[in-house]
């Protein structure tokens, strides 16, 4: 796709979505011709740190910052330098421990997990409120299929912390999954628990639509005459109702409050495109002006080319 239609319809990957800050940082980290030489790559570790130590307390817009600056410097020696330099630093280690689980996602594995979760338990001993190393060693677990006892036990540490955090119940979310050992049915139990005490504006609000599209992409992959066929499960009263009641509240001003509530409206527009409600669709992307998330548009192909697709034939 040609730099004029992007531009054209201002569609573009916002890993960081609106958080200002957070993109301030990561144009620096793209823009800087600098790394090479002397103190580059303290100054970048600077401005790093000086980003995550923004906004204590909010663990939700913490877990953002770091999951997106562990893609971004996935490549970088700046994490590990970083980590090495300042070994008390819990902002270094966490970070450095979610590039190496993002690396080790790439690689089908971890070299050292062990070492990965000594150097998660060092950061939370280091910052013992901070739900983040948490979520590090939950992704380790699973990455590397530690016992399923052991996976709960990191679970209720992590409730502890931060009672509806996004990116946990994500990542249960998966480990409950088919693909990982688990199965729908365990995803339904999982989702009714949440949902009987849940805020409905939490940050974690997400899951049940995710499990949804994640079930809808299930019958797609079949293939054959159900893949045909897929659309009708939006049609199921229990998704139709939950789809119906993102689509309701997620859109009013201010409902949602977390530092991910772009990539949900991503996820909603995404649904009701598939779900064939394009009038309700042509809403959601206005709202979106023209921010797009990875998943679940890389579904179809590239994600800022689907996007778009879908924005001229919706004519927002």
């Amino acid at each position: 796709m040609s730099m004029f239609s992007l531009r054209r319809t201002g569609a573009r990957l916002t890993p960081e979505l609106d958080d200002g800050e957070l993109a301030k940082l990561m144009k620096m980290l793209r823009d800087s011709s600098a790394w090479g030489t002397i103190g580059a790559a303290e100054l970048g570790a600077a401005r790093v740190g000086g980003v995550l130590k923004r906004n204590p307390g909010d663990w939700d817009r913490r877990a953002h910052r770091v999951s997106v600056l562990a893609h971004a410097l996935s490549d970088s020696s700046l994490p590990s330098e970083w980590a090495a330099r300042e070994p008390n630093n819990p902002d270094a280690l966490v970070l450095h421990t979610w590039v190496q689980l993002v690396r080790g996602r790439w690689q089908g594995g971890l070299p050292d997990a062990a070492a990965v979760v000594e150097e998660c338990h060092r950061a939370a001993e280091l910052n013992q409120h901070d739900p983040t190393p948490w979520v590090v060693l939950l992704g380790v677990y699973r990455l590397e299929r530690y016992p399923r006892n052991d996976v709960f036990a990191l679970w209720q540490e992590l409730l502890a912390r931060d009672r509806w955090h996004r990116e946990a119940h994500l990542s249960m979310l998966d480990f409950l999954s088919p693909d990982e050992g688990g199965s729908h049915m365990h995803v339904l139990e999982f989702i009714d628990g949440m949902r009987a005490q849940m805020p409905a504006n939490a940050p974690c609000a997400v899951v049940e639509l995710t499990a949804h599209v994640m079930q809808y992409h299930t019958v797609l992959d079949r293939g054959g005459m159900e893949a045909l066929l897929a659309r009708n499960h939006w049609a199921n009263p229990s998704v139709s109702q939950a789809l119906d009641r993102a689509y309701d509240t997620w859109q009013k001003p201010g409902f949602f409050h977390h530092a991910a509530a772009l990539a949900d409206l991503n996820l909603l527009a995404y649904a009701l495109i598939t779900a064939n409600r394009k009038d309700d669709a042509t809403q959601i992307f206005r709202l979106l002006k023209g921010r797009v998330t990875s998943w679940p548009w890389r579904r179809d192909g590239n994600p800022v080319g689907e996007f778009r697709r879908w924005q001229d034939r919706l004519g927002v």
